[in-house]
């Protein structure tokens, strides 16, 4: 039985005839395109992009621009924060800065470095009021932020922790006076008085505003106890 031969078959063909049969076989001209954009992928590279695994072979370029300066990553300004503390060291709107900066424009590096600075002086004293003093900044500024917008006014939390934070600035300036004076009671009384009286009205005239009218000495008052507070961790009274 005999098959014959159809298209697409081998012909066998006898060896008298392949005698006369030569010739060349070219090779085929095959080129490799492994990630070009125009063609098509790998079977590897389809593979895992199939799968979702293609961030695999992204290849991240290099950065061409420049590196921030820490302080810019950090968003510090420390022109800004010096301009602010001027402004709350010397409150009096004859002196001619724009105090509304310190309200208008809160940053948090200025306030924390100044209460800080204030638990680091407090250490001299006794060293377990510092955590007290930063707990006392952040909740005794939410408590005042919670005043401010029950009595109307249009202040962020951010505004009120920064305005506080800055205005214990007075505090430190008298420190080193009660360490002078400690042994004289009326003078050192006196000191205390002005280094209150100047935070809290330093912190008051920025965060209490027209928007308040006769409402103003309900907001001052929690201020006003605020800092007293904030110095009898200071003094241990």
């Amino acid at each position: 039985m005999q098959f014959s031969p159809t298209n697409g078959d081998f012909t066998f063909v006898s060896s008298t005839e392949a005698e006369e049969l030569s010739g060349t076989i070219d090779a085929p001209d095959i080129k490799l395109n492994m990630a070009s954009d125009g063609g098509k992928d790998p079977y590897a590279t389809t593979f895992l992009r199939q799968r979702g695994y293609g961030w695999l072979l992204e290849v991240e370029e290099d950065d061409s621009e420049e590196t921030k300066p820490l302080l810019e990553e950090l968003d510090i300004d420390l022109k800004d924060i010096y301009y602010k503390i001027r402004c709350v060291l010397m409150p009096m709107p004859s002196l001619g800065f724009n105090r509304q900066v310190v309200r208008d424009n809160p940053d948090f590096w200025g306030p924390l470095a100044v209460v800080l600075l204030f638990s680091m002086i407090s250490i001299y004293g006794q060293f377990r009021v510092v955590s007290w003093i930063v707990t006392i900044w952040i909740f005794g500024s939410l408590t005042i932020f919670l005043l401010a917008r029950v009595l109307g006014g249009e202040v962020s939390y951010g505004q009120v922790l920064g305005v506080i934070g800055y205005s214990l600035l007075p505090l430190i300036v008298i420190s080193p006076l009660l360490l002078v004076i400690g042994g004289f009671d009326v003078v050192a009384t006196l000191i205390k008085l002005c280094g209150v009286f100047w935070a809290a009205y330093s912190a008051a005239s920025l965060l209490v505003g027209d928007e308040f009218k006769t409402k103003k000495p309900l907001l001052i008052y929690p201020i006003f106890l605020l800092y007293i507070y904030f110095l009898s961790l200071y003094t241990g009274v």
